[in-house]
């Protein structure tokens, strides 16, 4: 059975059109955050948008859908670069794909529905997640009122978590993006890689975070912003905590 590659092929065409999500979108008609939910494999094209897809890249539904030479290319690619990685950058990767995995046959499970879709209106069900307060993925994000706001997303595979939060910025992108939901669990292993919630000096952070001797280092997947350094323990007139591990995340419905 052939394995379905929608994401991959959407960005490998774009990439080889040459150009940047936001001018899909344009060609589209749709938003950048739109292209950019369906090369994470958070979302799907519905019919209507894949034809077109199949148009712009000129190409054939089968190929755009299953891929071909350019999926064992890549992973060869991935598996010499995940060589060159340190362990625990191997261990944080092989996470973050597992994660890609679950949402993979996920969005599957949709594609084949999508055979048997009509266009008759149907009333979505939402899962509806609370979040507390938000999380800075920038420079930082300073409590408030422990303000409560209701989320909802059309996932029904949420894994178990203690509490959500909203993530501030964009220094965790691709990965995590401005606005999205992320789901914290507050029993956790020693951070090797990991996203975490980290509280320090009165501020809230999502971070990859590892504990290297005695530093905790609060990595930002994009490159323009810098690492943080903490002690361990915490110095003199400083504060610092892990609130929790991230689990999950999705980006928000409109309702």
């Amino acid at each position: 059975m052939k394995k379905i590659q929608l994401p991959k092929m959407i960005d490998h065409f774009r990439k080889e059109k040459g150009w940047t999500m936001k001018e899909l979108g344009q060609k589209m008609g749709k938003a950048e955050s739109t292209v950019s939910l369906w090369i994470s494999g958070k979302r799907s094209p519905m019919v209507d948008d894949f034809d077109k897809l199949v148009t712009l890249f000129e190409t054939d539904s089968d190929t755009l859908m299953y891929g071909a030479n350019t999926s064992s290319n890549l992973l060869s690619e991935t598996i010499e670069t995940m060589k060159r990685l340190e362990e625990p950058r191997q261990e944080s990767v092989l996470k973050f794909a597992k994660v890609q995995l679950d949402r993979q046959n996920f969005d599957n499970s949709k594609l084949v529905n999508m055979k048997h879709f009509t266009r008759e209106k149907r009333k979505p069900k939402y899962t509806a997640v609370e979040t507390i307060e938000r999380v800075s993925a920038g420079f930082g994000f300073h409590y408030g009122e422990n303000e409560k706001e209701i989320y909802y997303t059309l996932r029904t595979d949420l894994p178990k978590f203690d509490f959500a939060t909203v993530v501030v910025g964009d220094s965790m992108e691709p990965l995590l993006h401005d606005g999205d939901v992320i789901l914290i669990r507050q029993s956790y292993d020693v951070p090797q890689g990991g996203i975490y919630v980290v509280d320090y000096d009165e501020t809230s952070w999502v971070k990859e975070v590892t504990l290297e001797d005695d530093v905790l280092i609060l990595h930002s997947i994009n490159e323009k912003y810098r690492d943080r350094f903490l002690p361990v323990p915490a110095e003199d007139g400083e504060y610092w905590s892990i609130v929790g591990e991230v689990v999950d995340w999705f980006t928000p419905e409109m309702v």
